[in-house]
Formats: structure tokens, sequence, C-alpha cells
């Protein structure tokens, strides 16, 4: 059966997630996670795709970004894990493949969706229970977000940037989003949108970009009536 093709839209942030090959680790040590963030700044900026926010988690990697065309996102993922498994494959003598194949993505609303992904992404960690603030955990955009450390690779969204004019300001009221949890029916449409590479929004907006790509962005009715999907196991470290 063929795999449905990908929606994408120039300028829409995307919320991408790609994971080890069955779930195993992608990243072994510090320089790892630091050669990922270099190269992921490299070719955001080739392929001209505004990062604003990540987590790199031991097995999986998410991002938030708004590309610049419709296929940019695309190019960047994959010249991006093409030459981060090779450099896995050189520094620890292994070979074959490290990614579980492709990356999966759904398309983002702006207004409340776009600051809930950001907040999806850096609570990462804090679900996978390997920390108890996301200051603690180093590899990830909180710290550049909510505490203003420099970066060269982040590209404030429009909707952070909005949160006020004065910059620790911003990082106040950003911060402020963080007290509690994320509501778990979003984090559930968030996880639904991006597995199976939907649109994440209200009905207007998945109105507007079926409408736009010509094609259904929404899940399609199957199965037996009444029954429930499982749940995906996950392991301690793994988030989600």
């Amino acid at each position: 059966m063929p795999r449905r093709p990908r929606i994408t839209l120039a300028g829409v942030p995307h919320h991408l997630i790609q994971r080890g090959n069955n779930r195993q680790a992608c990243f072994f040590s510090n320089d790892d996670y630091q050669t990922y963030l270099h190269w992921l700044k490299e070719y955001a900026d080739k392929h001209d795709c505004a990062v604003h926010a990540y987590v790199l988690m031991t097995n999986h990697v998410h991002l938030l970004i708004t590309p610049s065309t419709s296929g940019a996102a695309g190019q960047l993922m994959k010249q991006l894990g093409q030459r981060y498994v090779q450099y896995v494959n050189r520094t620890y003598r292994r070979s074959g493949t490290l990614w579980e194949g492709r990356f999966r993505s759904c398309l983002t609303q702006e207004k409340a969706y776009v600051l809930s992904c950001y907040r999806y992404i850096e609570l990462n960690p804090i679900r996978a229970n390997m920390v108890g603030h996301p200051a603690e955990y180093p590899w990830s955009s909180y710290r550049v977000n909510a505490q203003g450390e420099v970066s060269d690779l982040l590209t404030p969204h429009s909707l952070y940037t909005a949160l006020s004019t004065d910059d620790m300001a911003r990082q106040t009221a950003y911060r402020e989003l963080f007290r509690f949890q994320l509501d778990p029916m979003m984090v559930d449409d968030i996880r639904l949108a991006t597995t199976g590479n939907y649109a994440l929004g209200s009905s207007q907006f998945q109105a507007q970009i079926a409408a736009a790509l010509g094609r259904r962005v929404t899940p399609g009715k199957s199965g037996r009536p009444g029954k429930k999907r499982e749940p995906e196991s996950k392991d301690l470290f793994s988030g989600d």
C-alpha cells in the first residue's frame, strides 16, 4: 500500500518527530547532541527553515519549524538525518540504519496551538521522568525561550514574541505557561496529528488546509464501531 504524501505548506509551522529505529538510542554522548544541533542550524539556514523549539531525547527528536517553501522541511530532515547517521556509524563503528523510517509531522495552526507545541516539546523530558523541571534538561530550547540563554539556532515565532515587547517580560510570561502541565486532550491531539500526518488545529483550519492541498488532512473513519485505539507502549526514557 503506497504511503500518503506528507502534508506541508510554506509559512505554516510544522511539528516534526523522528525516532530511533525500534525506539533504540540515537544519542550516546554530549558530543552527539552538540553535533546534531550544529548540523540542524546548518541545514535550517540552507533550506530557510525557522526553528522555534526543539528537544533531543535519548531515542527521538522533536522540532517546531516553519519552512519557507513546501519542500524545505523534508530536505532539511533528509540531509540532516543522513549526515548524522554517517557520523554515528563512523564514530561508533556501526553500520545500518539509525532512524525509524520517515519522520512524522503535522501542520500546526497558529493561535493557541503553536505555543502548545512549544510546551509539548519542551515538557517532553518531564513526561519521560528524566528531570523535575524543563530547565534541568540541557538538550531542549527551554533555556533559550524561558531564560534568555543565547542561541543562534532559534527564530522566535510571532506568537512567542507577542507575549511581550520586553525580553525579560516575555521570558517571564513564557515561564508562566509552564506552571501547569499541558492539557491531556491537547497532548493527545498533538500526538495523533503528528503520528498520522494530519493538520493540528480547529475544524476551520483543517478545512482551509484541506482546500489548499486538495486532500484529506484529518483521520478517516475506519475500524469496527466502538473499538478503542490502544495506547502506544513507551519505555522509561522515550518521552513521546
